[in-house]
């Protein structure tokens, strides 16, 4: 009763003043104008649309022609037509986030859709358009994030507050690396945001890949491909405002979101429905615009609070690593680590590849023994795959270099130790401890030739 009567009084505070301010007057695609409002409402306002039924469908103003003012709706439009009268709202969406929401799945409205019954409203509202903290008052990042992944510990260390970008085409394993880390971070929380994902996945995900022990400490927030643009992009801004809120409470949040793209793709429809001309590859400037608005809120937080460790997944449009949201999200954050299919296809997982990664912050978290072992391994794969080529094809020739011999014999090795079971977990000093040992192993002498 006590949890009913604090929802209560949460939701009355939260009431804003309604009025009734005119009708739609036109219906084009999923884009609604609406007449006899234009001065009362700006850009990102939320309205309501009293459809027949009884129905009440939300929308948000996403622009302005003429005198008519241009409405997307969060859900379908059934029951709406010409004359329907519209509801303005002069508040802001919120959020009550609360501690008890660990554990649970909630869509893009902050509504549960676990089955597990009603969430309890916490007493401070957090705004879903959330500024970032002021660039001179936050901390800088802190320790190593051990994370749980073998590959990435050892030779793309995160720091705690860093922000790193996971990019891959489709069917790569994204969504498997990411149920790794969540599942075996040490950091206090994880806040997972599935956007856009196919509905099928998103229980897979939750079930399998993360499983009973990573979900009791993690929010997920789930908007699946065929709902509306705006919840794919909301989805995205809810995952933020949810990892916000347990960093004022002084936690270390893992804030994974799959993916980027997608919300880019959202905002995207979003702005060509209200009329944006494109720019590159049919994307407009709003959602170049739009990336480091939600990206950059991830992050150590201000003196005081904890911090947001971001990990953002990019899917590549056709391998193309260089597309734009690929190069935009890049230029935003942090370090990337690169999944490349080839590796995939050879069955290594997690299918990294360590010469077109990078951690900006590695070197300087690392101990000068940890850096030397990484950068020993790094230069005998980068070895191997520059001879590559000449290796399969039987034109090399041991003996002809040494350093090709002593890459010919490590490569395996690093391969094995690249791999890493689903369900195994490898903790920062363990990695190391293999990296060290593996390294220290003697390649055979050669004999001398002729």
């Amino acid at each position: 009763m006590d949890e009913y009567l604090k929802n209560l009084v949460n939701d009355v505070s939260a009431i804003s003043e309604c009025r009734s301010f005119g009708s739609v007057s036109a219906v084009r695609g999923m884009l609604i104008e609406i007449s006899g409002v234009r001065t009362e409402l700006s850009v990102g306002d939320r309205c309501r649309i009293r459809a027949r039924g009884g129905k009440r469908i939300p929308c948000e103003v996403v622009g302005f022609n003429a005198d008519k003012v241009l409405l997307m709706p969060f859900v379908s439009l059934d029951g709406v037509g010409p004359g329907n009268k519209v509801d303005v709202s002069n508040a802001q969406p919120v959020l009550y986030p609360d501690p008890s929401w660990l554990g649970r799945v909630i869509n893009a409205m902050g509504q549960p859709v676990d089955g597990k019954g009603p969430l309890i409203k916490g007493k401070k509202p957090y705004p879903i358009h959330n500024s970032p903290p002021p660039a001179h008052s936050r901390q800088r990042v802190g320790g190593k994030a051990d994370l749980g992944v073998r590959a990435i510990n050892t030779f793309l260390t995160m720091c705690r507050g860093q922000r790193m970008g996971i990019f891959a085409g489709s069917g790569v394993g994204k969504s498997s690396l990411m149920a790794m880390m969540a599942r075996h971070t040490v950091l206090d929380v994880s806040v997972l945001g599935l956007i856009g994902e196919r509905g099928r996945e998103a229980r897979e995900f939750i079930e399998d890949d993360l499983g009973a022990e990573g979900m009791k400490r993690s929010v997920v927030v789930v908007a699946t491909s065929d709902e509306s643009p705006l919840m794919r992009r909301q989805a995205a801004y809810v995952a933020m405002t949810v990892a916000e809120y347990f960093r004022d409470l002084k936690k270390d949040v893992l804030c994974m979101m799959d993916s980027v793209t997608r919300f880019a793709m959202a905002q995207r429809e979003i702005s060509l429905s209200a009329g944006e001309p494109p720019a590159t590859k049919g994307y407009t400037p709003s959602v170049f615009a739009e990336l480091p608005k939600l990206l950059e809120r991830a992050g150590p937080g201000q003196i005081g609070s904890g911090s947001i460790t971001g990990l953002f997944t990019v899917l590549v449009d056709g391998d193309d690593h260089n597309e734009p949201i690929a190069d935009a999200v890049r230029g935003i954050l942090d370090g990337h680590i690169v999944l490349e299919r080839s590796i995939a296809e050879r069955n290594r997982y997690p299918a990294v590849n360590l010469l077109r990664s990078i951690s900006r912050t590695m070197p300087g978290c690392n101990s000068d023994e940890e850096n030397a072992l990484v950068n020993r391994a790094r230069a005998l794969i980068s070895t191997y795959e520059d001879m590559a080529e000449l290796i399969r094809l039987g034109a090399y020739k041991k003996g002809a270099n040494p350093q090709v011999d002593e890459a010919i014999f490590y490569y395996p090795k690093l391969e094995a130790f690249l791999s890493q079971k689903k369900k195994e977990k490898v903790d920062f000093a363990t990695g190391y401890a293999q990296l060290k040992a593996l390294l220290n192993e003697k390649p055979p002498a050669q004999k001398p030739q002729g």
